[in-house]
């Protein structure tokens, strides 16, 4: 263990700053206050902002390999492209998860949670390769194996036509043992990794799936994510299923709980919010994606007004096309300040960085162990670099961080007490060699639409009256 002590560093106070020395002892927040006495390595910190890091709290790494290509289509014919696209090669899944920790990394997030794309048939080896990439870069990963047991058809809403849907290739209980034993093989929280239970959702799991989650969650302690409303289609879809909504199927089933992360949470009614709030459940807002597919505005000033947490994501770097973190938190933020004219509700920087931070810590269950500057906590923070000229002229430090367009400012990083970003350059890989193997690896593509994605794309535009 290294301890260190960073001197004369800006934080937040309250509504204002403060100037101290922070020291980390054992990985941990062991003082904050000024002039104290040096432990360990001195870090200077004039002239810079510390930070908790912040939660990058829903993504699919392995989409890497196809952002800036995909076709401008909403959720449900987006993803039948995405599936057209040749599978998944274990070096990809490699490659792609390095870039992912790099790219949140130098954005201020510390930890990751990776909806990870299975390669059917090797699954574990899958897990396997990404909890390797983001060890190598260290990262705190929540690793969260994205599992269906229903075919891409049945994603959509039959509508009046009667629909038939080709079995999916492997059964609820083939997916949970897998998951089971993921989780004996590579759950190692005080490591770093952790494996969470993540059915894709209700348009392509069945209750058994769900339900085998919640026990698995139940038995190992374990979080839960799922994708959740994306889609207006996927409201539809749920009203055809269950005759009711889908937030009151998961309540009715066990789902919902103060473990649970759900992403997106765009068509949801105020009953639905009322009961998240009830459940403690924690909305994961993508305001990126949610433009990029046309899949709406979540409702996030009403979700907040409720008592409901929410925190941030990327989302796949191809629904996205970026893992910039600082991005997404400032769309997430302002995106709201033209649905609710009350500009008191209206989410100011410092909110969204707690947002970013305690929220995404709450909704993994460990706001007890991070997410603030506070002692006792790990010393999982972000030093952000004050002279650098997109964090100038000198207003708000968190100000500019939130709502201007910062690049290249984070300077240093360190995860549970390891330094991993130094002078804004990541010390445990080499990124220059990641760089030229996604280069080498990839080529310069054009789209095609396949006869599977018309077939879904005619469905799909009679079932939405398009």
């Amino acid at each position: 263990m290294v301890n260190f002590t960073i001197q004369n560093v800006l934080i937040a106070a309250g509504d204002d700053y403060a100037t101290v020395d922070v020291q980390i002892v054992d990985d941990k927040i062991a003082a904050i206050a000024p002039n104290l006495q040096v432990i360990g390595t001195a870090i200077d910190g004039k002239n810079k902002l510390l930070l908790p890091g912040f939660f990058n709290a829903h993504t699919h790494s392995s989409e890497m390999w196809q952002r800036g290509i995909m076709s401008m289509f909403p959720l449900e014919l987006w993803l039948a492209e995405l599936y057209d696209f040749a599978p998944l090669d274990p070096e990809q899944v490699y490659l792609s998860a390095l870039g992912t920790a790099v790219e949140t990394l130098l954005s201020g997030g510390t930890s990751v949670v990776d909806h990870l794309v299975l390669i059917p048939g090797l699954e574990l080896e899958t897990i396997a390769i990404a909890t390797r990439a983001y060890r190598e870069v260290g990262i705190r990963a929540f690793i969260a194996p994205l599992i269906q047991d229903k075919s891409l058809f049945a994603g959509i809403p039959s509508g009046e036509s009667a629909q038939t849907h080709e079995p999916y290739f492997r059964s609820a209980t083939a997916t949970l043992e897998i998951i089971e034993e993921a989780v004996r093989q590579f759950h190692r929280p005080d490591e770093g990794v952790n494996i969470l239970v993540a059915p894709t959702g209700i348009q392509l799991c069945t209750d058994a799936l769900f339900q085998g989650c919640t026990e698995l969650s139940d038995r190992y302690n374990l979080c839960r994510h799922s994708h959740l409303l994306e889609t207006r289609a996927q409201e539809k879809l749920a009203q055809e299923k269950y005759g009711c909504t889908a937030v009151e199927h998961l309540k009715r089933i066990g789902f919902l709980s103060d473990r649970t992360t759900l992403a997106h949470c765009v068509w949801l009614n105020d009953a639905d919010i009322a009961i998240l709030a009830e459940t403690q459940s924690t909305v994961v807002h993508n305001p990126l994606s949610n433009l990029r597919l046309g899949s709406g505005i979540a409702p996030i000033l009403k979700y907040r007004q409720a008592g409901v947490n929410v925190t941030f994501g990327c989302d796949g770097a191809s629904s996205n096309d970026s893992q910039d973190l600082l991005e997404a938190i400032k769309m997430g933020s302002i995106l709201h300040n033209v649905t609710d004219s009350d500009y008191q509700h209206w989410i100011t920087p410092r909110q969204a960085v707690e947002m970013a931070s305690v929220g995404g810590a709450k909704g993994l269950n460990i706001a007890e162990k991070l997410g603030s500057l506070t002692v006792g906590k790990q010393a999982d923070l972000v030093l952000y670099d004050l002279t650098n000229l997109s964090l100038l002229p000198r207003t708000d430090p968190i100000g500019l961080l939130v709502l201007g367009r910062p690049s290249n400012v984070v300077d240093s990083v360190w995860v549970n007490g390891k330094q991993i970003v130094a002078d804004g350059k990541i010390t445990t890989i080499n990124v220059d060699e990641l760089r030229q193997e996604l280069f080498n690896r990839s080529q310069w593509e054009t789209k095609r639409k396949s006869e599977t994605v018309a077939q879904i794309e005619a469905h799909y535009r009679t079932v939405m009256g398009l």
